[in-house]
């Protein structure tokens, strides 16, 4: 796996970077090729640790975010860990296409959490929205007037399908599409 490292307000001993590596390295025997990790640790209000795990194989993206008080980022990267592993195994028939077969348990064995893995995604409605040129602003008060988390566009500065959405820690993101390769 490769690695990449962030921190956000706050130094981090090289200690908890090898926890961290220690700990993402077990999730290893789930992935064919080497993955790209990235960590992101920060403190948020001077006692709320975060971390969030990004890990991206072909174009399979796993991602998780933690938190946990006191200063206790080792709790945040296990909780982290855990989460991505239960979506591994909650999804593990159809990520096993994408990602290593073998390395899925066929009895779960020792787990502290119970996995249920959904049958099918059942999708419940369809809807055609025009997708319309503006500027990213535009598209944010769009999606204000409207009351909904996200809005799709086109940007009119590239014609690219973007879409912005209202972040749970506040202000907004925008997703721009690329062609994956």
């Amino acid at each position: 796996m490769t690695y990449t490292f962030t921190c956000k307000k706050v130094p981090l001993s090289d200690s908890v970077k090898e926890y961290a590596q220690k700990r993402i390295d077990k999730l290893g025997r789930y992935f064919q090729d080497d993955p790209a990790v990235h960590v992101s640790f920060s403190v948020e209000r001077e006692v709320l640790c975060a971390v969030e795990i990004t890990i991206r194989s072909g174009s399979t993206i796993l991602r998780s975010q933690s938190q946990a008080v006191d200063g206790d980022m080792r709790g945040a990267i296990d909780s982290g860990v855990a989460y991505i592993e239960r979506q591994i195994l909650k999804n593990k028939t159809r990520l096993a296409k994408r990602l290593r077969s073998e390395g899925f348990p066929s009895v779960v064995e020792d787990v502290s959490f119970a996995v249920k893995e959904e049958a099918e995604f059942d999708i419940v409605r369809t809807k055609h929205v025009p997708v319309k040129p503006m500027t990213a602003e535009e598209a944010i008060l769009q999606m204000n007037l409207i009351g909904h988390g996200f809005f799709i566009f086109r940007n009119a500065s590239d014609n690219a399908v973007s879409i912005v959405y209202r972040r749970n820690n506040g202000g907004y993101g925008l997703i721009l599409a690329d062609d994956m390769e």
